[in-house]
């Protein structure tokens, strides 16, 4: 998995993801991940990859909104495109992405049988709820 830690961008895939995220403009990549998994589950198997996408693209829409569960000061290029949004997240998109986190701990999740794997579970299934109070608090 490359992880290093239970919070969103704490594994390679979510900071490689963000590299893409800094390159765009507006919430398409974030769209983007967040309709992935709704893909997946329809197929389901949630592959664990899209979830440590996603669950990094629910963090920067909780970001926008002022909250987070995360310090990004280590993505300059995330928080730079942050502060150069001017818009802020549609209200469907934020309820989008309150529902991919549910998914994100479903049966047929990789990213959650693999954190199910670690001593770390307790803090990530936390911190996917912190980010689901977050993102309901500013839908």
């Amino acid at each position: 998995m490359g992880a290093w830690s239970h919070e969103p961008f704490g594994n390679d895939t979510a900071c490689d993801w963000a590299a893409e995220l800094e390159e765009s403009t507006g919430f398409v990549v974030i769209e983007q991940a967040l309709d992935q998994v709704i893909a997946d589950k329809n197929e389901d198997f949630i592959d664990a990859d899209d979830g440590s996408i996603a669950h990094a693209a629910a963090e920067v829409l909780a970001q926008i909104t002022g909250q987070g569960t995360q310090d990004l000061d280590f993505l300059d290029g995330v928080v730079q495109w942050i502060d150069q949004l001017d818009a802020r997240p549609p209200t469907a998109l934020i309820q989008k992405a309150i529902i991919v986190i549910d998914i994100l701990t479903q049966e047929n999740s990789e990213l959650d049988e693999l954190w199910q794997d670690s001593d770390d579970y307790e803090e990530w299934t936390q911190n996917l709820n912190e980010l689901k109070a977050i993102l309901k608090n500013a839908s």
